[in-house]
This record gives structure tokens, C-alpha cells and sequence, in this order.
């Protein structure tokens, strides 16, 4: 997939000698990536904050799902919302804790364009479900109903 070249070649991005295009800006030599502190910091909030909303948005659920006989649509919508919360919270927090810890990707193309797929589905779905309720609120849905 990737051409690994064995000689001191510049590319074409790179005006200069082959020694300079490892450089940074000031002159410094790159560095790769790698688990600071900062990221420390980031994936224990970023657990703290999962394991805080899972906890949260099941109780919601399992309130509105079992709450009263009487079903209205604000508690579908309620659950709907839960239910988009809850993608968010064991998708896409736990995938850029990893991805903090791990500091590059190991899993591959497929695996990182399922997850990044699944990232945008879960962000989408919370975003137009809160669409859909405000939307409920100002009783436009009624006139489509």
C-alpha cells in the first residue's frame, strides 16, 4: 500500500535538501506521536464522561420505557434521543479514548472506515433526533401526522 523508499529521495511537497524535509519549521527533527500527559488527562475524561453518560441515559431509558401505561409520542422521542445517546457514548467516546491511547491506528483501512462510518452515524443521529423535537415542540409535525 505504501512505497517505502530506501534512498534520500525528495518528494515533491519537499524544496530542499532530503535531510531538511525532516525537519520542522525551526529547524527541530520531527517527532512521532506519543502518550503525553495531556492524552493521559483526555482518555480519563473521556472514560469519566462514558461511564457517566451510559449510567445516566440507561436510567433514562429504562424510566421511559417502563413509566406509565399510556405511550405518547414525546416519550418515543425520548427514548429515540436515549437510544442516539447511547451510540455516542459506546461508539464514539470509547473509539477516540483508544485512539489517545494507542496513538496511531493498528486495525486497519476497513476496520477504520467502519468505525469512523459508525462515528458519523452516532453523532448524525443525535443531531436530527434533537431536530425532530424541536421540531414537535413548535407542532409542525402535526400538520404532516
Amino acid at each position: 500500500m505504501f512505497n517505502h523508499l530506501t534512498d534520500q529521495t525528495v518528494n515533491g511537497s519537499c524544496q530542499g535538501a532530503a535531510s531538511a524535509c525532516n525537519e520542522s519549521a525551526d529547524g527541530d527533527a520531527l517527532q512521532l506521536p506519543t502518550f503525553s500527559t495531556a492524552a493521559k488527562v483526555r482518555v480519563i475524561i473521556t472514560f469519566s464522561l462514558c461511564a457517566v453518560s451510559a449510567v445516566c441515559n440507561l436510567v433514562v431509558l429504562y424510566a421511559a420505557g417502563t413509566g406509565g401505561k399510556r405511550k405518547s409520542h414525546v416519550r418515543i422521542l425520548i427514548m429515540n434521543l436515549t437510544g442516539a445517546d447511547l451510540l455516542v457514548t459506546f461508539i464514539v467516546m470509547p473509539v477516540d479514548a483508544v485512539w489517545n491511547i494507542t496513538v496511531q491506528w493498528q486495525a486497519g483501512d476497513v476496520a477504520c472506515r467502519l468505525l469512523m462510518f459508525m462515528k458519523l452515524v452516532a453523532m448524525y443521529s443525535s443531531a436530527f433526533v434533537t431536530v425532530v423535537i424541536s421540531l414537535d415542540r413548535h407542532k409542525i409535525l402535526d400538520t404532516f401526522c
